[in-house]
């Protein structure tokens, strides 16, 4: 068994959901007291949040390259970036190690085009939303990407940052995450992409009319499966 190095905390919330899978799948996967070989970096996210508020994205990656080589060297042969939006500084944080990383939004895209969709929405932060890291990505692997009106990416990306990162889970904020959903729906979309590592945890699939793709799960059980990989 591979050793995964977790590079989490952003927000620990999602980060916990990271740990329960992985060691989820393993077991599930070997049997008996099997549990998956991981380490964790949790950095403060206070620190990253301000990164990005001022839009010091050269500094939040450096933080990240801190972290990653930290991992490299507590022996992870592969690392995973738990949170979509730092995915924004994914290749300069790739680049302070040798050791691979399995990209979120590869194994989000892998999934959607496995099920044989083209056309999804995304949710998630402002900056996954509305720059090109993360929706570019994904339509260079076929897929065509839809992106609520501004007024809703400004609901959700409140939602997720003085809400969902703080641990609140409110009915209101998910009955307005389902109107949003279903916007996207009319518009289109044959499912939505849960792009945001906290938003699991307010929408679940009996919510929405729609297949949900719920990152934190899904790059979670590949990077347990990457690590059983002969």
């Amino acid at each position: 068994m591979k050793t995964i190095g977790l590079l989490g905390g952003m927000s620990w919330e999602s980060t916990v959901t990271y740990y329960q899978i992985v060691n989820s799948v393993v077991k599930e996967r070997l049997g008996g007291l099997h549990s998956a070989r991981c380490l964790l970096y949790s950095v403060d996210f206070q620190e990253i949040e301000a990164c990005q508020s001022a839009g010091d994205w050269d500094k939040s990656a450096r933080l990240l390259g801190v972290a990653a080589r930290a991992l490299e060297k507590g022996g992870a042969d592969f690392f995973v970036i738990c949170t979509n939006t730092m995915h924004k500084v994914a290749p300069q944080v790739q680049a302070a190690v040798s050791i691979p990383l399995l990209h979120i939004g590869d194994v989000t895209a892998a999934e959607i085009l496995g099920r044989g969709l083209r056309t999804v929405g995304l949710l998630g932060t402002r900056y996954t939303m509305e720059e090109n890291f993360y929706c570019g990505r994904l339509r260079q692997q076929g897929l065509e990407v839809l992106i609520p009106d501004a007024a809703e990416r400004a609901l959700v990306n409140e939602v997720i940052f003085q809400e969902l990162c703080l641990g609140q889970i409110r009915a209101a904020s998910r009955k307005k995450f389902q109107a949003v959903l279903a916007g996207l729906a009319r518009r289109g979309a044959e499912g939505v992409i849960l792009g945001c590592t906290e938003i699991g945890m307010l929408l679940r699939p009996e919510d929405a009319d729609l297949p949900l793709f719920d990152t934190t799960l899904l790059h979670a059980t590949a990077a347990a499966n990457l690590a059983l990989a002969d």
